[in-house]
Parts: structure tokens; C-alpha cells; sequence
């Protein structure tokens, strides 16, 4: 967006035609005791090569995954993406792919979403799903409000397991509505109590929130789980939403097997590249029976006067555009290019290579998992648990110091726990993709158990 700024006499030029003396006359509306009455301490101005040069020093000093060797992930993840991605996706049609507001959006645009949708869909094992959401926490929120909506009780029950970003998205959603979070612990094995669930569905319930693989890695008993919920109420038992990590369905059921009635995702892992957090991309899928509640936009295929194929909007469910009392969320913004750079990875790899790439998954951090385990003190916190890609260590030593010492030496080696809490499980969280190499992943164990004795060599 372009600044273009104005000059004294341009302000009181316009000051005139608004009607005031004054720019002060435009704040009598802001009490007093909010308004500062002093200027602000911005630095003296610099020239536009000096403003370059600062910002090239602050750029210096990030350190990305092109230069770190990647075993980090925790909602994010460096998968492969393929180069014909970057080739189709930067073609004209998408560059100004945005929000199809208006029915005579552009075809191609409107096509695009109709097959993102449909492709969801089918990865979820859901009847049908949205144009896509701005990210998987806000997808996780969007369902939490749809439950509350369908089951009228205020309660709401997440799963400790469930990304402690996404949790934090969840209160602040909760924070002005009628909505009361309850946290379901883990066992000792790094799962969803089912004991404590079961409990807590005594109280009426709107919603149950489990992530799929859980945030530290393990597998859930879903359909176990989603049997308990379900058995709890007579006609309208709480909804099941499961928060997945998409890439791990080319081996696990999804969740429209395992009984969800809403499945939520963060869309990263399906083609779009790590870029300091975003943007990324919320997929959002549900039964039919939920589909007049589901946030955001929907576009349908039908026929046109002339018997054409076209696709058009057919659903949209904020304030704006049905009756303010039926809306189901301010959700506006699909995340257009991100639905569309997605389509293509997914088409690209087709069920088989989305298969093969979790296989690999799946296979790497096994193999990795079991070297760590033989350095002296370092242990999987929930070693009988299955995993997918991801797993939890505790260490001998401070996590934080052996993250560091492993980015000194080239290696972007976890994620420290503690970051999230005290009472958080395990140490370290460490993925493996599919793009970490065997010689890579031997040579990073070697350097792990380096940085866990404290020691600098190669």
C-alpha cells in the first residue's frame, strides 16, 4: 500500500472540508486519560541508505533453514517441494487470486477453490470442506464456535496433546463468549487420557478437540476416544474435531474414519514453503449435516443457462453477506494462493506419492529415534508409544543450551519444551521429514550426542 504524505498546508486543507480547526478536535471521541500527551521518542530520521543498511545488519543476524540443517517441527515442517509448484503457481492467473467476493469472479479462480475443496475432502474423509481458513489454529477456533453453535453447552473440552499455539487461539476466541476450556490430560504414555474424558463428559459437553498425530509426536487411540465421546450423549452427543497434520494421513486412518465430525489442519506440510510463520493455510472439513455452519465460503459446480459447466459461490456465512443473527463467524479471507499452490502439490503427488512421502516420514524418524535412545542419558519420554514423524526427548541437559550448540555447528536440532511451560513432557521435540538424507540423520546423531556432553567438536 502506497503512503503518500501531505504537507501543512494540504493538512489544514483538509481539516477545513472536515469541519475542525484542529487535528486534536478529530480525538474529543477518545477519553483523556487514554490519549498521550507527549511525543512520541522516535529516533531522528536517517537517510534511505543508512535505513538499509540497518536493516540489512537486523536481517544478518536470523539464521533459516537454508542455512541450518532442519530436524524441527512442531506445526511446521520442511518437507520437499516439488520445482513445477513454484513454475504453475507463478503463472498470472494466480498472482492476484484473493477472496472471491462477487459471483463473477474470474472462473479459474473460482475452479481452482472447487478442486482445493474437493481434494480436502477426500484427504479428511469428510463430506464436504470450506475454501480454506488463514491458518490450522484458527481452523481448530472456527470449529470449537460451530460446536458451541450445534450442541448449545458451553463447555468445550481440548486434549493437552493439542498444539500449545492453537491452544492459545482457543482462549482467546473463548475469552468474550459463553465458552468454558477444559483441558483433558495425558496418560503416562504421552496420550489422551481416556479415564479423565470420560469423566468430564458427565457435565453436558459441546465439543471434544484431539490433534492426530498430538503435539509431541504420538499417535491417539482416535476412534478409541471418539467412542467415548459419542456414547456420552443419547440424541446429540458432544462433536468430535480432530486437528491433523495432513502429511500423516498418507499412512494413518483420516479423521471422517475415525468418527470426527470436523477436521481441522494447518496446510503447510502440502507444498508451502517455511517463511518465519506463515502465510500458511487452515483446511477446515465437516459432515454434511454441520455444512450450513461452516465459516467462510464454499464454492459450488453447476450448469449455466446454456448448459455450460461453471462454478460458482455458493455459500457464505459472515455478517456481511446473510442476516447478521445467522452468521457463523467473521471468517472472510480464504487463503487464495496458498488453497491454490496446495491443489497443485496435492494433484502432483496423488495418493501414492502422498503415501510414499509419509512412508519416508515415518521410516527416517524411526531410524533416527533409535540412534538418539543410544546416546547415555537421552531417552524417548514416552518410548512404547508409536510416533509418526515426530517424537520427545528428555536429555541429560538443558535443552536449550544443546540447541545452541548444535546451530553453531550447522544444525537445526528441535524444539526445547520449555519454552511452552514448566510442566510441559519430555525436553526436546524432533521431527524428521522426508527430505533429511540417512547420511544426514547419522551424521546429525553424531553431533546430538556431542552437544548433549557439552563438547564442540566436529
Amino acid at each position: 500500500m502506497r503512503f503518500t504524505p501531505s504537507g501543512p498546508d494540504e493538512q489544514l486543507e483538509l481539516l477545513s472540508e472536515i469541519g475542525v480547526d484542529r487535528f486534536e478536535d478529530l480525538l474529543e471521541g477518545v477519553p483523556v486519560h487514554l490519549r498521550m500527551d507527549t511525543p512520541i521518542p522516535l529516533p531522528e530520521g536517517i537517510s534511505e541508505m543508512e535505513v538499509l543498511n540497518e536493516i540489512g545488519a537486523l536481517a544478518a543476524k536470523n539464521r533459516g533453514t537454508a542455512e541450518l540443517t532442519g530436524f524441527a517441527g512442531g506445526g511446521a515442517y520442511d518437507h520437499f517441494i516439488p520445482s513445477a509448484i513454484d513454475s504453475l503457481i507463478s503463472r498470472s492467473e494466480f498472482t492476484t487470486a484473493y477472496t472471491p467476493y462477487q459471483s463473477e469472479v474470474s472462473q479459474g479462480t473460482l475452479q481452482v477453490i472447487y478442486e482445493f475443496q474437493s481434494l480436502v475432502a477426500e484427504l479428511m474423509g469428510m463430506d464436504v470442506a470450506n475454501a480454506s481458513l488463514y491458518d490450522g489454529a484458527h481452523a481448530v477456533a472456527e470449529a470449537m464456535l460451530l460446536a458451541h453453535a450445534s450442541r448449545g453447552a458451553d463447555t468445550i473440552l481440548v486434549s493437552a496433546g493439542l498444539n500449545p499455539h492453537f491452544m492459545k487461539v482457543l482462549e482467546t476466541y473463548a475469552a468474550g463468549l459463553p465458552i468454558e476450556l477444559r483441558t483433558i490430560p495425558l496418560s503416562s504414555d504421552g496420550r489422551t487420557d481416556a479415564a479423565a474424558l470420560k469423566e468430564a463428559l458427565v457435565e453436558p459437553v459441546a465439543g471434544f478437540i484431539l490433534a492426530q498425530p498430538n503435539f509431541y509426536g504420538c499417535l491417539e487411540d482416535a476412534a478409541g476416544l471418539t467412542e467415548i465421546v459419542k456414547a456420552s450423549g443419547e440424541k446429540k452427543p458432544p462433536l468430535v474435531i480432530g486437528s491433523v497434520y495432513p502429511m500423516s494421513l498418507g499412512l494413518i486412518a483420516p479423521p471422517g474414519e475415525w468418527g470426527a465430525d470436523v477436521a481441522t489442519a494447518e496446510g503447510q506440510s502440502l507444498g508451502l514453503p517455511l517463511s518465519l510463520g506463515g502465510p500458511y493455510l487452515g483446511l477446515f472439513a465437516c459432515r454434511d449435516e454441520y455444512l450450513r455452519r461452516q465459516p467462510g465460503r464454499i464454492i459450488g459446480r453447476t450448469l449455466d443457462r446454456d448448459g455450460r459447466e461453471s462454478y460458482v459461490l455458493t455459500l457464505q456465512t459472515r455478517e456481511q453477506h446473510i442476516r447478521r443473527q445467522k452468521a457463523t463467524s467473521n471468517i472472510c479471507t480464504n487463503q487464495g494462493l496458498c488453497a491454490a499452490w496446495s491443489t497443485v502439490y496435492m494433484t502432483l503427488l496423488g495418493p501414492g506419492g502422498l503415501r510414499e512421502v509419509a512412508h519416508h516420514c515415518s521410516r527416517k524418524a524411526a531410524w533416527l529415534a533409535g540412534l538418539l535412545r543410544e546416546i547415555p542419558g537421552v531417552e524417548l519420554t514416552f518410548p512404547d508409544t508409536p510416533f509418526f514423524n515426530e517424537f520427545t526427548l528428555s536429555l541429560p541437559a538443558d535443552a536449550g543450551g544443546v540447541l545452541r550448540r548444535l546451530a553453531d555447528r550447522g544444525w537445526l536440532g528441535g524444539i526445547d519444551l520449555k519454552r511452552f511451560g514448566g510442566d510441559m513432557p519430555g525436553d526436546l521435540l524432533v521431527a524428521v521429514t522426508e527430505r533429511r538424507s540417512r547420511e544426514e540423520i547419522d551424521a546429525f546423531a553424531s553431533v546430538f550426542a556431542d552437544a548433549v556432553t557439552g563438547g564442540t567438536g566436529a
